[in-house]
């Protein structure tokens, strides 16, 4: 019965109008995610990936955090501008924060709100927008894509490619769902192997349509779109190490102002596979036995 209570919940965050801590460029954020347990007792759950000169990111990392529907769930997002490589969060600037409950988002699917500072003043124009969506399926996608020929964007060196994967929600608007790492100066890049769920590629509709846009990294923060094409699961499902899967890489500006355009690279699907990652849950409800020794 207590299987019933409790339901696994995926939230995208994105921020607007954030405050400019730096000097010469932008903010560099990141969301962490806190709970409460109990008073004044904060945990830290999670934390995005950190966004390069932006005061109005999309971070692409989604926090995974299960739904009790008889608890009253407080949650804080925090949003700092990291200019260190420590893990600390104490010695970077503090950009804004929110606090609600999980229920009001998941009641809401999608809540935006301001942000404010630790006296609770505004945090200037900022806001945060979550978005919250049931994950019932716990099949996961693993990729591993390469590409070669790409467009170099860059006057000194070479482009600096990375990938971008977007899902359609029904009302037609594209949301980003991953970003791949960026692959530095190479305009045949093979990026790392990576996981997403098959809930948040594509809302584990083999027949949806996957966008996937292809960008040269700009410390400044404006990349340029090198290309992009469609696709679905069913296609990528098809590709193997022996048999990749391969798209032409299209920027539709350059197509209509080039008359002898062909495409702007070739993006390659060396690997999909679907697997099924079991939560401890799983294990419990199907028969399996724990011993526990101190």
């Amino acid at each position: 019965m207590a299987a019933q209570c409790v339901t696994k919940v995926e939230l995208t965050i994105a921020c607007t109008n954030l405050l400019d801590k730096d000097v010469g460029s932008k903010s560099d954020p990141l969301c962490v995610l806190l709970q409460n347990t109990s008073g004044q007792q904060w945990y830290e759950v999670d934390r995005t990936e950190r966004v390069k000169n932006s005061l109005n990111p999309k971070f692409a990392k989604k926090f995974l955090i299960d739904y009790y529907f008889e608890l009253v769930q407080k949650l804080k997002f925090g949003i700092y501008d990291i200019d260190n490589k420590t893990y600390d969060l104490s010695d970077d600037d503090f950009l804004g924060e929110l606090e609600c409950t999980l229920g009001q988002i998941v009641s809401s699917r999608t809540l935006t709100k301001p942000l404010v500072l630790k006296n609770g003043k505004p945090a200037g124009r900022g806001s945060i927008t979550i978005t919250a969506e049931e994950v019932k399926d716990n099949r996961v996608v693993v990729l591993e894509i390469e590409a070669r020929k790409l467009d170099n964007k860059d006057f000194f060196g070479k482009s600096d490619p990375y990938l971008e994967f977007h899902k359609q929600t029904g009302d037609g608007n594209w949301v980003m769902v991953h970003r791949t790492e960026v692959i530095k100066n190479n305009l045949n890049p093979a990026w790392r192997p990576f996981k997403i769920s098959l809930n948040s590629l594509c809302y584990s509709d083999m027949d949806k349509s996957i966008k996937v846009e292809c960008y040269d990294y700009d410390g400044d923060g404006s990349h340029d779109l090198i290309g992009s094409f469609q696709t679905t699961m069913s296609k990528l499902k098809e590709a193997s190490r022996s048999s990749p899967v391969e798209f032409e890489c299209i920027n539709e500006k350059k197509r209509q102002k080039k008359k002898n355009y062909k495409n702007s690279g070739i993006v390659s699907v060396k690997h999909c596979e679907i697997i099924v990652e079991c939560t401890f849950l799983d294990y419990i409800m199907g028969g399996c036995q724990l011993n526990f020794t101190v």
